[in-house]
Order: C-alpha cells, then sequence, then structure tokens
C-alpha cells in the first residue's frame, strides 16, 4: 500500500496517455501525425518546456466531447489512487478548449462526471483548479474567468501556467484581482523557468496561496526566509524539472535543501504522461535518487495535505493527516 498523499500540481491534458490518445482519435475521426502509440511516445522527448507545450497542444485536439473529458479525468484518478493519491487538486486549460470551439461547460461539465464520482469510484477527494494561459492576453484571462461564471460551484481556484518566460505575473494582476473577488482560490506557476523574482511577484501583486514549481526561489536567501516564515506551499513536480531541463539531472535537484531550509515543499507529477511518471513514481523517485530519508517522505506527504484547498472540509484533512502519521513503511 503506498504512502497516501495529496496532488496539487497536476495538467488533467498532461494526463493524456498515448493508447486514449489514439482512441479518441478514433472516436471522433482525429488523424494524428504519428504512426502508432510507440511513434508517439517516442515524441515525448523535449528540449524544453516551449518543446512540450507544442505537443501538448496538438494533441488535445482528440479532446471533443463531455465524455472525452470524462475518460481523461477518470483514467488519471484510476491511476493516481493505484499510486496512493487520496485527494487531487487537478488543473485544466479551458483557452486552449474554447480556441478549439470546445464550450467551457463541455469542459467543465465532462471533468465532473468523473470527479463527482471520483470518491465512490476511487477514493480520491478532488478539487477543480481553472488555469490561464500565460503567454494568451490578459483580456483573454477575464473573457475566460467571465464565461466560467455559469460553472463556479464546479471549480474551487485559478491558477497561471504555460509558457512562463517574458510573461510576468503582473500582467495578470486584475483577473486575479477579480477571481478573488468571486472567492476563488489564487495559484500560479513561478520560478520554474522563469525567475526567482516571479515568485515574490506571484505574491505581492496576484496574492497566491500557493506557488507552482517555486524551484528557483533557491536563488534568493531573503525570498526562501520569507516563503519559510509565511509558510507558503511550493508544489514541486522533479521528474517534470528534469524532462524539461530545468535541473540537468534528478540528483541536482534541490529538494532536499529546501527541505532542510524548511520550506514547506510538496511532490506532484505536472504532465506525468508527458514526463514518465504519476505522483507515487515521483515519490519513489526522490526517495532512490536523491537519498531522502523516509521520514522525509512522511513530512512530503504530511505537507500535501497541509497545503491542500480543504478548509472546507478540515474533518477530511484531519482524517487524511491521521493516515499519513499511521503509515508504516
Amino acid at each position: 500500500m503506498p504512502l497516501p498523499k495529496a496532488e496539487l500540481h497536476l495538467h488533467i491534458e498532461g494526463t493524456l496517455e498515448p493508447e486514449l490518445a489514439f482512441a479518441l482519435a478514433a472516436r471522433n475521426g482525429v488523424t494524428l501525425p504519428y504512426a502508432d502509440t510507440e511513434a508517439l511516445r517516442r515524441a515525448y522527448d523535449f528540449e524544453d518546456l516551449q518543446s512540450f507545450l507544442d505537443l501538448y497542444y496538438a494533441l488535445m485536439a482528440v479532446l471533443r466531447t463531455e465524455q472525452d473529458f470524462a475518460d481523461l479525468a477518470d483514467a488519471y484518478l484510476a491511476r493516481a489512487a493505484a499510486q496512493g493519491v487520496r485527494h487531487a487538486e487537478i488543473f485544466f486549460d479551458p483557452q486552449a478548449h474554447l480556441a478549439r470551439g470546445v464550450e467551457m461547460g463541455t469542459v467543465v461539465e465532462g471533468l465532473w462526471r468523473a470527479l463527482g464520482e471520483s470518491e465512490a469510484r476511487h477514493g480520491v477527494s478532488t478539487r477543480l483548479i481553472m488555469c490561464f494561459l500565460r503567454d494568451e492576453s490578459a483580456e483573454s484571462a477575464m473573457e475566460t474567468l467571465e464565461a466560467a461564471g455559469p460553472y463556479l460551484h464546479r471549480i474551487t481556484g485559478i491558477g497561471l501556467d504555460s509558457a512562463e518566460v517574458g510573461h510576468p505575473p503582473v500582467k495578470f494582476r486584475e483577473v486575479y484581482e477579480a477571481a478573488a473577488a468571486l472567492g476563488l482560490r489564487r495559484v500560479a506557476h513561478a520560478g520554474e523557468e522563469g525567475p526567482a523574482a516571479y515568485i515574490t511577484e506571484a505574491l505581492d501583486v496576484l496574492g497566491v496561496e500557493r506557488i507552482d514549481h517555486g524551484l528557483r526561489c533557491v536563488e534568493d536567501p531573503a525570498l526562501v526566509e520569507r516563503l519559510v516564515r509565511d509558510r507558503v506551499p511550493l508544489t514541486l513536480c522533479p521528474l517534470s524539472n528534469v524532462r524539461l531541463r530545468a535541473v540537468d539531472t534528478l540528483a541536482d535537484h534541490p529538494l532536499p535543501a529546501m527541505l532542510d531550509a524548511g520550506l514547506l515543499c510538496t511532490v506532484n507529477s505536472d504532465d506525468p504522461a508527458y514526463f514518465g511518471g504519476y505522483a507515487g513514481d515521483n515519490f519513489d523517485a526522490v526517495y532512490e535518487q536523491l537519498g531522502l530519508k523516509q521520514e522525509q517522505l512522511r513530512e512530503l506527504a504530511r505537507n500535501s495535505f497541509v497545503a491542500s484547498f480543504l478548509e472546507d472540509d478540515e474533518e477530511r484533512r484531519a482524517r487524511y493527516l491521521a493516515e499519513v502519521e499511521a503509515y508504516v513503511f
């Protein structure tokens, strides 16, 4: 039985395994530019964030109907549950679908078909976080927030993802202020390829409650001190960092030093179909290759529930934390 954990940094579109991509393509009459699943899997070899994003967006063409999104989410939840995930806060990218003519309701209600049954089917509680594409305009982000209006009862928070360099958090100040006024929780990718200054800006300008990635905070000792003092969670994705060349090898990952510094780190999978591992695989990798101790794995699991948006269900959080404490390695 795997260590119980929450997954807080997971793009549902990034869970599209080659087999499901071909199945959905066949169902929807979409022709993929790959001979078979193996040829597609070989394409999952990226030079950097942008080369990944190019394929990531191209493959979304197979997602057309509510059932497609339901099947995508259900497949992820089954895999996640098998690796010990008890709670998942799932990102989705509506702009990438709206641009293809897929309506907001198709995406949200499709995902909710799976999320609404997730506890009964998989024993996994869920939250849904709508991300804005930072390489699109701030106006597009605001229009997307407005389009989500009828579905906000399904959506817990907002996030910011896609190409980071050249798209500072301040660009999205107004949409984050609008989301805060609606009572939405706020997170943002910062400090993956972008500088540590983007982390500070996400905190000060966007008012985010969690930093997604945050890897480069280690370049700014004063920022590290602030993150420790304010207990700001960081949703790290170690295998993703290697595949997108944010670190050369997993052995170079700063996670051990970040834990030693007192940062509230969590370990997540990001886009697991593309980056070679789901949440449990990431835990296994940092244990085996970074020399973490079992009690540090317990700390990471504990952190994941502490950092979760479970303020509306503290009884559940307490139950999950008790499972972590009782876990026998």
